[in-house]
């Protein structure tokens, strides 16, 4: 059994026991946070999407937070000698998938 669930404007496909990489939740380790935006759920009678996953939910507990590793911004104008370097790490939350209530 899996679902489709929606959160920090991307989209995760997750099944219980999973642990996932979302954006910043901003809450501490061992909290719970449920997903309600489900986008889909397949079981074994096969997928369900649309109104017949509308009070469907996923429930999830933070097992950290985190920054990813770094990613390089250069920019770069040739003939004038303009460059510029910046860093960037991105903060996420990651969470391990309790249950799926469908």
């Amino acid at each position: 059994m899996y679902a489709i669930i929606a959160t920090g404007g991307k989209q995760y496909k997750v099944s219980e026991g999973d642990v996932i990489n979302v954006e910043k939740l901003g809450l501490e380790e061992g909290a719970e946070v449920v997903f309600d935006d489900v986008k889909a759920v397949s079981d074994d009678s096969g997928i369900k999407a649309g109104s017949d996953v509308a009070n469907a939910s996923v429930k999830a507990s933070v097992v950290k937070e985190g920054k990813a590793k770094k990613v390089i911004v250069y920019r770069y104008k040739r003939k004038s000698g303009y460059h510029k370097k910046n860093g960037h790490r991105q903060q996420f939350t990651q969470v391990k998938i309790e249950a799926i209530n469908a």
